[in-house]
């Protein structure tokens, strides 16, 4: 069975410093977008980035440049997009629009890039990937950044970001949907200038014609259906344990609607050897645009990298 096709144009200014190469992953015709920046190598960890929910790798465009000046432009730096998002394709079942099965594309990525193991930075539900995957293949994972991300989702961020797509639907022109999203989006992002609230917008919808569309596929809309504000959602705390075995990074934005604070301080207890940040006057997804908001991420990397180091060293004295 082939995958749908669901088309997004070259030109969007979104992906203008991002080209990718698209990598077939799972079922005959399905393939997965990925853009390197930097030199992937031996003796290099790379960053492998996932964005959230409907959301692609243009939410790392910032990221990118930010990290490189304060770590070094070589770095490597991998951003994916998963199925349904951004320019990887839809999957033909969409039964399988699921962290598990995302994670498990995540592993057979990692194999065709020869990426044995990887520093992994995840944007909400991109990091509730992040945590599947350690579940499957803890070796893959040399450390963990999550962004907004945690055993158990907010249910009233998902009925808001469901509410918000649907309000788009009916958009039926350039001024109507640019004045829509930035309405939707001044909340997360209030001391953020229009030009800016714009880009943000330009990441996840288009317009073509008098149709606005988004760059995921439809079907992570309807799947937001069943959620109300007041539902009780299972914590998966089995699957946030399964990063115990590496360093772990928790950032949580000021006015983000997709983890609570409380299930945030909860985590922090649980991995008390974790590196905590708050990005304040922002919600999801973090904009990782300026230097205070990526220099926690550098130093982190930082130390992972010299400790990592520091252990190859030593186990090679012993065997020598």
């Amino acid at each position: 069975m082939f995958a749908r096709r669901r088309s997004v144009p070259q030109n969007l200014p979104a992906y203008a410093n991002l080209p990718i190469r698209q990598i077939g992953i799972g079922p005959l015709g399905e393939r997965m977008a990925v853009h390197v920046a930097g030199q992937l190598g031996i003796g290099r960890t790379p960053i492998i980035c996932l964005a959230g929910y409907q959301r692609n790798m243009a939410d790392f465009s910032d990221f990118v440049g930010n990290f490189h000046r304060q770590f070094g432009e070589d770095w490597p730096i991998v951003l994916v997009d998963l199925k349904g998002r951004g320019r990887s394709s839809d999957r033909a079942d969409t039964s399988l629009y699921v962290s598990t099965v995302d994670a498990h594309d995540l592993r057979q990525l990692c194999a065709a890039l020869v990426i044995d193991t990887a520093i992994f930075l995840g944007l909400s539900y991109g990091g509730q990937v992040v945590m599947a995957l350690a579940a499957q293949q803890p070796t893959l994972i040399a450390g963990t950044i999550l962004i907004d991300s945690g055993p158990v989702s907010d249910p009233r961020g998902l009925v808001r970001l469901r509410n918000n797509l649907r309000d788009l639907e009916g958009t039926r022109s350039e001024a109507g949907l640019r004045a829509m999203l930035r309405r939707m989006l001044q909340a997360d992002y209030p001391a953020v200038e229009e030009g800016l609230l714009d880009v943000l917008a330009g990441r996840t919808h288009f317009l073509e014609g008098k149709r606005v569309h988004p760059l995921f596929d439809p079907h992570l809309l309807k799947m937001l259906d069943p959620f109300e504000h007041d539902d009780v959602l299972v914590a998966q705390w089995p699957l946030y344990q399964a990063l115990e075995h590496a360093p772990l990074m928790l950032m949580r934005t000021q006015l983000t609607e997709q983890l609570r604070r409380e299930t945030f301080e909860e985590m922090m207890r649980r991995r008390r050897d974790a590196d905590g940040f708050i990005i304040e006057g922002q919600g999801s997804p973090a904009l990782l645009n300026t230097k205070d908001d990526v220099e926690p991420i550098a130093a982190f990397v930082r130390r992972l990298v010299r400790k990592k180091g520091r252990t190859r060293a030593a186990q090679e004295t012993v065997t020598a």
